[in-house]
């Protein structure tokens, strides 16, 4: 009988509940996902993560390994929260054009600051830190971004458009768009042009008869 290695990302899984458990590795991570995204990645030391969560560095090599991980930890908590924020407010809505307005409503709620005070997309940021493509965090932005056009790839074919995958990816383009223009524009601006490019690409893609 052959047993089968776990994959990586279930290890990462197991390694994520494991920490679940311990009060000290969930300070250490509420504590480097504040400062990780308030102040940069590169910008926060280990020793500036410890000493503002009160725990002994050996703690949080224990429980994390390096920083690499406690980043890549970061994401992938960040990714989680996201995803089930999303769905839950996707999955509430009845009708495929109400679902897509799901997502631009969740997004906007996001900006809006109703989660935290709003710097950008986190996942955005980190790969512009994070260069080494080799680096464990590298995966999770990968994995989320997939994630994200898989899911608006799902919810645009039940509009039964011509194209499905040309739509999700054009409304990937406008959800990135977004998070961005938001941090320049604001939230209001951004997200009124992002709607209104939502609307012309769904109505562009729909078939001559429908």
């Amino acid at each position: 009988m052959s047993v089968h290695a776990p994959t990586a990302e279930a290890a990462e899984d197991a390694a994520d509940e494991r920490r679940a458990q311990s009060p000290a590795a969930q300070r250490i991570l509420d504590t480097a996902s504040e400062l990780f995204y308030e102040h940069g990645i590169g910008a926060t030391g280990v020793d500036t993560v410890i000493a503002r969560s009160g725990v002994a560095k050996m703690t949080l090599y224990k429980h994390y390994g390096s920083k690499d991980e406690l980043v890549a930890a970061y994401l992938r908590r960040r990714d989680r929260r996201w995803r089930e924020r999303l769905t839950a407010a996707v999955e509430d809505r009845t009708g495929p054009n109400e679902r897509i307005a799901a997502v631009l409503d969740t997004l906007d709620a996001w900006l809006e600051g109703e989660v935290e005070a709003y710097r950008g997309c986190a996942f955005v940021n980190a790969a512009a830190e994070l260069p080494d493509p080799g680096h464990p965090g590298r995966a999770v932005i990968a994995d989320h971004k997939r994630w994200m056009r898989s899911y608006l790839g799902d919810l645009s074919a039940d509009l039964g458009v011509s194209d499905a995958g040309a739509l999700a990816e054009q409304l990937f383009t406008v959800f990135e768009g977004a998070t961005v223009a938001a941090v320049v524009d604001g939230r209001a601006r951004a997200m009124g042009a992002a709607r209104g490019a939502a609307e012309a690409l769904i109505a562009a893609h729909r078939p001559a008869d429908g």
